[in-house]
């Protein structure tokens, strides 16, 4: 699955970002690491960016660079127990 396809609200574990090491870099200086929890807040209007929270950082990314992010989705439960 990759982070395009989260609807706002879900959340998900990244699993491993497959794109150009320019990209890969940048994505790592905002905190988007393999392991690291995301949620989706929100998506903008005619497939627009997509407003996404990773730990405290939140951040707008282009759909086209949230395909190169590969996730797991984890459920309610998993959420409370990485939070505790």
């Amino acid at each position: 699955m990759h982070l395009d396809a989260l609807k706002p609200g879900q959340t998900a574990i990244i699993d491993r970002i497959h794109a150009e090491q320019a990209l890969s870099q940048r994505l790592s200086a905002l905190g988007f690491r393999a392991g690291k929890q995301l949620e989706v807040i929100r998506q903008a209007a005619f497939n627009g960016p997509l407003h996404v929270r990773i730990g405290s950082t939140d951040v707008i990314i282009r759909l086209q660079d949230a395909k190169a992010i590969h996730l797991h989705p984890i459920t309610p439960n998993q959420t409370e127990a990485t939070s505790a």
